[in-house]
């Protein structure tokens, strides 16, 4: 898992990922009021615990602003997990680790998530996403049960193919749930 997280090319992966579902978002209907969204509005990141590398392709998060309105709509992310510090892969991949801690992840001594964020994410995973409308409706999709206390662990087993494109799976999977402007959106873009 640690070669996954120190691996460059992996967060430029999820970089297209990103900036294909900002693409196709640009220039959609504001959902509050329901002008077009021609303006770019990227927010400037820097997430914890990803390699010197990679600190460019997630250096920005994809946001638009409305014409008239001038409300922000933010598409959802490969990259980021709403508006956590740490890189979306890092939380699910710790998260997975979480037993071994995250000296097994082969996070640097400064970047590693203290005892008290690994005990936040794992509730985070056991009782708020797990009680989320969004995992109830998609935990049905797999052909195997995935128990809300195997979370992500199981969720990443669901995925086939090598650890990297599993967690870009895994990552995609979990796109509706990094932004609250993004599900309104989406029904507008489905509608055209």
């Amino acid at each position: 898992m640690h070669g996954l997280l120190g691996d460059a090319r992996f967060y430029r992966a999820l970089l297209e990922i990103d900036r294909r579902e900002a693409q196709g978002l640009h220039g959609a209907l504001c959902p509050h009021c329901g002008s077009g969204l021609p303006h770019t509005a990227d927010y400037p990141r820097r997430p914890r615990g990803v390699p010197a590398g990679a600190r460019e392709a997630m250096s920005r998060r994809f946001s638009f602003c409305c014409s008239a309105c001038r409300q922000r709509v933010t598409p959802s992310s490969a990259r980021f997990l709403g508006r956590r510090l740490y890189a979306g892969a890092l939380v699910v991949a710790v998260s997975v680790l979480l037993r071994g801690g995250a000296r097994e992840a082969g996070l640097a001594r400064s970047e590693r998530p203290c005892a008290r964020t690994l005990r936040r994410w794992r509730c985070w995973w056991q009782e708020v996403f797990s009680a989320t409308a969004f995992w109830r409706g998609a935990r049905g999709r797999f052909a195997t049960p995935v128990p809300n206390h195997c979370l992500p662990h199981q969720l990443l087993e669901c995925f086939v193919g090598e650890l990297a494109s599993r967690m870009r799976y895994t990552l995609r999977f979990l796109r509706p749930i990094t932004t609250t402007s993004c599900a309104r959106l989406a029904m507008d873009v489905q509608r055209r």
